[in-house]
């Protein structure tokens, strides 16, 4: 398990977090360009090493019914890992184009695009699915054996 210091190295290695102190030692960190209400990234992370992330509903985690995700046996990559993906799930993350080919089995081409705040799978003009999250897009996509272009 890591420690309380070495999980907060780990998390300020985000620039784009804000640190801020809350009650018994705990410090919780913010992504304040988030496209929703929440900004809370890292929860209640207590001295003792024990913390959270939100991860909303991305399926890819076992999140509680708040949509967090309890890290106190996270290894560093894993950490860093769930970050990134929570900062992604709050974000309209510049690293990700806004409009993307996927090619899936038989060379079957799916367009995805965020248009105002949703992410919209089409097969030609034709609406497939609808996400509200590039995250959850990636994952159905990835599911259904598609590859990005």
């Amino acid at each position: 398990m890591l420690s309380f210091n070495e999980k907060i190295s780990i998390i300020e290695e985000f620039p784009q977090l804000t640190r801020k102190e809350v009650s018994l030692g705990r410090v919780n960190y913010h992504y304040y360009p988030s496209v929703y209400d929440k900004t809370v990234v890292v929860y209640h992370l207590h001295p003792n090493g024990n913390g959270f992330v939100y991860t909303g509903e991305m399926s890819e985690y076992d999140a509680d019914s708040r949509g967090l995700v309890n890290i106190r046996n996270y290894t560093e990559n894993q950490l860093r890992d769930i970050i990134t993906a929570a900062i992604g799930n709050l974000s309209t993350d510049a690293e990700i184009s806004h409009k993307q080919t996927w090619i899936g089995p038989d060379n079957q081409s799916l367009l995805l695009v965020q248009e105002d705040y949703f992410w919209n799978i089409y097969t030609g003009e034709m609406l497939e699915e609808s996400f509200e999250t590039y995250n959850e897009a990636e994952a159905y996509l990835k599911e259904e054996g598609f590859i990005k272009t």
